[in-house]
């Protein structure tokens, strides 16, 4: 035999092997096993569709509803039926569904399964009272939701702030303080000088303010009236001042007959005088209305023993002379201060609780059985030493 012939047979079996095992691995793979996905795994069937359409994935854990497999093809769908599943390796179990058909109607009582359900993570416990708390005490109150503090010894406690300065600066802003110096706008300027009191009695409605000051009023006070006599215009009497002198003026003052008497008393006696003279006249007027010993009502103490000539209290009411008033402008004033002086808006503490005058001119009797207070204008004034008549 040939050197040829000896090597001819191990060269054609080196191919002849792996051809041979190639077509029997090709009869036996139709097709791809990359190409099957679950519902052909399912069904055991390979219609050349793309593979991967369908897979098995893990429920979301807030989920009540199953794991499911939905089949879009009819004839998979029928093939497997509408109450087929599988069970997985790890027990869970898979329900088999076509899309069209509809919801299951079972109410979710029945359907969802709620044996696996567990009580809350988190615990809610009733709130408890904090300890060492009594009504009416909170220094020694520990609160129910923080920890206790480091240093148990100090306690709440309530203390007075420290000014800082900006306080009274803040508070100003809000707040208009009166001009001392400030003329009274509710009196004429002719007697605004002669204002001692900005507030009038409050039955002087003539000086009853248009814009009540709410930051000084409150509306309470209108109606939950205490002291009847709130409001109304007592002066303020000296140590040396009879007690009678801060009694309170009857409300009838103010009618437009009394104040006629006094401001006719006003003019007819002092006319001539300076402003504060007239207003002097006018108080010592209103003096023997609050005194006792006297009638109690302007005009009474006015034309007062009228009858007896030239012995009466003012003499102009008894010296039968008529009397006119030839100055309107004059009575005009005497009528602002009669008014301003019932009102409270003017008090001379110079004549205080004085009961009688007499002009510069004249020496009568009774001027040294009293107390001389004052000299205004071209009057002398008296406050007698019992309170009375003398």
């Amino acid at each position: 035999m040939s050197q040829k012939g000896r090597f001819a047979l191990p060269i054609r079996g080196s191919w002849i092997s792996p051809f041979v095992f190639g077509i029997a691995a090709w009869l036996g793979t139709p097709s791809l096993p990359a190409h099957g996905d679950m519902a052909g795994l399912l069904t055991g069937l390979d219609d050349g569709t793309p593979a991967w359409r369908m897979v098995v994935t893990a429920v979301k854990a807030d989920s009540v509803a199953g794991p499911k497999l939905t089949f879009h093809d009819p004839v998979t769908a029928e093939m497997l039926g509408r109450k087929s599943g599988m069970v997985l390796p790890d027990g869970n179990r898979v329900a088999m569904t076509e899309d069209k058909y509809p919801p299951d109607p079972r109410p979710d009582e029945e359907r969802i399964n709620r044996k696996d359900k567990r009580g809350r993570i988190v615990a809610a416990e009733t709130m408890q009272p904090p300890k060492a708390f009594t009504a009416g005490s909170v220094l020694q109150r520990v609160s129910a939701v923080f920890a206790n503090p480091e240093t148990p010894d100090e306690l709440m406690a309530f203390a007075k702030a420290e000014p800082k300065g900006t306080e009274m600066m803040i508070a100003q802003t809000f707040y208009r303080k009166p001009d001392e110096k400030a003329l009274d706008a509710q009196v004429p300027a002719l007697i605004a000088d002669l204002v001692t009191n900005r507030n009038a009695d409050v039955l002087a409605t003539a000086y009853a303010p248009a814009d009540p000051d709410a930051g000084r009023t409150s509306p309470f006070d209108a109606i939950l009236k205490k002291d009847p006599e709130e409001g109304r215009f007592r002066p303020v009497i000296g140590p040396k001042d009879h007690a009678w002198a801060a009694n309170i003026l009857p409300p009838s003052v103010f009618t437009a007959k009394e104040q006629k008497c006094l401001a006719d008393a006003i003019y007819f006696e002092a006319r001539g005088e300076p402003l504060k003279g007239q207003a002097a006249v006018a108080q010592v007027v209103l003096n023997r209305v609050r005194n006792p010993a006297y009638p109690d009502t302007i005009c009474g103490v006015v034309y007062q023993n009228k009858d007896w000539t030239n012995q009466c209290q003012f003499s102009f009411a008894c010296d039968r002379i008529k009397d006119i008033i030839w100055s309107p402008e004059r009575h005009k004033v005497a009528e602002e201060i009669a008014l301003a002086v019932t009102a409270g808006k003017i008090w001379l503490p110079e004549v205080g609780s004085s009961t009688h005058y007499h002009a510069i001119y004249v020496k009568p009797n009774w001027a040294p059985t009293m107390k001389r207070v004052a000299k205004i204008g071209w009057h002398i004034f008296y406050r007698t030493y019992g309170g009375g008549w003398s």
